[in-house]
């Protein structure tokens, strides 16, 4: 069986990683009179308190090896809605609206069309967020980014507001609570490195295989965007937790409120994760890594799952009830632990 690690990829030591860099920037959060930090490092994104009483929150990530699969394919338009996914579904966990993005691309090499290819699906996904693009940075990096072909990586930023009041970072959530889980459109841009790791030495990426299609669409579908629906969800709804199902899949839930997450009724996921399981990753490891169907959760209560149901789809978003809060604390999946 082939684990996260064996792939390049071991979460336990980048979490260690993580709390010593964390020790480091705390350093900073005092460093401007007038702005008082509210949330640092450790959360879905970082809020400061400005004059006036309004909040920040600010966020920012990448695409991750999802980048490799474009290259491979030649296929540079939907990478973009990836990296805004990426960014602004993880802020909407906070509360916040997003209200700007910026992004960076480092390349070994210009290529109008390509970049332009890039920006496009940047422009969809922010159109798709209702977040305005703002500014951005194009590196040529012929020294740093290896390759023949052209190579590059892609990640941006956002910026959101919010309110104290409407501030959600799951100290609220508590026993009893529903966690309600919303569909994913694929792999989403997590997991990568396992998945190609597996797979690839089995299929080429220009396969057409039974229940999934070619392999590299399927690997390139777009990351789904949640803002339109968690932000009405949130304005019309008592919601206790969000939470983006990315890297470490369903141990981040843990960063929300240390209690018990107890996910005893998944969806069946998508054949793309029965094809990457099928190839040699243990079920358990499959839910440690990938969101297996599932791509953001909701922390409500019991008498709000109809409501929040009602919302998702109207944006078309198909909702599962997954699992409760319980007493056992730790992430659990059919009762095997997580985390």
């Amino acid at each position: 069986m082939v684990k996260y690690k064996d792939a390049g990829v071991d979460i336990a030591r980048i979490k260690q990683s993580q709390a010593s860099i964390g020790k480091l920037i705390s350093s900073t959060h005092r460093l401007r009179k007038g702005i008082k930090t509210m949330t640092g490092f450790g959360h879905y994104a970082g809020i400061v308190r400005i004059p006036g009483g309004g909040l920040l929150a600010t966020h920012t990530d990448g695409v991750g090896t999802k980048v490799i699969v474009a290259q491979a394919m030649r296929k540079f338009d939907t990478v973009g809605i990836d990296c805004v996914a990426m960014n602004v579904n993880d802020i909407i966990c906070t509360g916040a609206t997003p209200v700007s993005f910026v992004d960076y691309i480092a390349a070994n090499r210009n290529d109008e069309k390509i970049f332009k290819d890039i920006v496009h699906g940047l422009v969809n996904g922010a159109k798709k967020a209702m977040v305005p693009i703002v500014g951005g940075e194009t590196a040529i990096l012929p020294d740093l980014i290896a390759g023949k072909n052209f190579s590059f990586d892609l990640a941006g930023t956002v910026v959101g507001i919010l309110q104290k009041s409407s501030m959600i970072l799951g100290n609220k959530i508590r026993h009893g609570d529903t966690i309600m889980g919303v569909a994913s459109s694929g792999l989403h841009s997590n997991g990568y490195s396992l998945a190609r790791k597996v797979l690839l030495p089995r299929y080429s990426l220009h396969d057409r295989i039974k229940g999934v299609g070619v392999l590299g669409q399927a690997l390139l579908k777009p990351t789904e965007i949640y803002v339109k629906a968690v932000l009405e969800a949130i304005a019309e709804c008592e919601i206790h937790g969000l939470a983006h199902i990315t890297g470490g899949a369903y141990a981040k839930l843990l960063r929300l409120k240390k209690t018990g997450y107890h996910l005893d009724s998944m969806p069946e996921p998508p054949e793309i994760f029965h094809l990457i399981e099928n190839a040699g990753v243990d079920k358990k490891e499959m839910y440690k890594t990938f969101n297996m169907g599932v791509g953001f959760c909701l922390m409500v209560p019991k008498d709000e799952e109809s409501r929040i149901k009602e919302v998702f789809e109207r944006h078309g978003q198909q909702t599962f009830k997954i699992g409760k809060i319980g007493d056992r604390p730790g992430v659990f999946v059919n009762s095997a632990r997580l985390a």
